[in-house]
């Protein structure tokens, strides 16, 4: 994916993708213009956060008229390097994976699942959202012959380390890790992780028995 502007704190990199989901949705709704008072009322982050945000990338706004949402919209989309699409692997095709393998959402922000991938010999051959299911040794040529630099795992914990070390020696600069699981990788390798059972255990916190 490269290097992001080390000069960029990546948190605020992070909430790039907030911004960009929320003036969408403004786009679908037929709206022009914004301002950060709306988006902070829309994402419930503070306007004046939200300016700093975005004034690492430039100027956007205009005194007196907000946002032109089409036109950020597409200035994030290209600050975030999803102004194109990107091939990506999906690694175990279990039940997580199907479902993974099936959502049609990541395509319309920047994602095409291009291949899949699985160690079980059952699996090998299965049609999943129009793609075969490849076994896991033809990782590399898949990979080289698409261009895939970004993957998804959705193997189970015990197996989700060897996996990420395989998808690295081929050439994968970013890895959406479902598997509950903290992975090791080498630097100019990203990592984000969906964990749902500790976004549930983060909430109950706040809860009564």
């Amino acid at each position: 994916m490269g290097s992001r502007r080390p000069e960029i704190p990546d948190i605020v990199v992070g909430r790039l993708p907030i911004y960009l989901r929320a003036l969408s949705r403004m786009i679908q709704e037929d709206k022009e213009f914004t301002s950060s008072h709306e988006l902070a009322e829309r994402l419930g982050i503070s306007s004046a956060q939200i300016r700093k945000d975005l004034s690492h990338f430039g100027e956007f706004g205009k005194q007196g008229t907000g946002y032109n949402i089409a036109y950020l919209h597409d200035q994030i989309r290209h600050i975030l390097r999803v102004d194109h699409e990107w091939p990506t692997a999906v690694v175990g095709i279990g039940d997580l994976g199907h479902a993974v393998a099936n959502y049609r959402g990541f395509q319309a922000r920047g994602f095409r699942v291009a291949a899949l991938f699985d160690a079980d010999p059952e699996k090998i051959g299965e049609q999943v959202a129009g793609l075969p299911v490849l076994a896991i040794s033809r990782l590399q040529d898949e990979v080289q012959r698409q261009g895939i630099r970004v993957a998804m795992i959705a193997t189970p914990a015990d197996q989700a380390q060897v996996v990420a070390n395989l998808l690295v020696q081929v050439g994968v600069r970013a890895i959406l890790n479902y598997a509950p699981i903290t992975l090791t990788v080498p630097p100019g390798v990203y990592v984000q992780y969906i964990d749902p059972a500790a976004h549930l255990q983060h909430m109950t916190f706040y809860l009564d028995p």
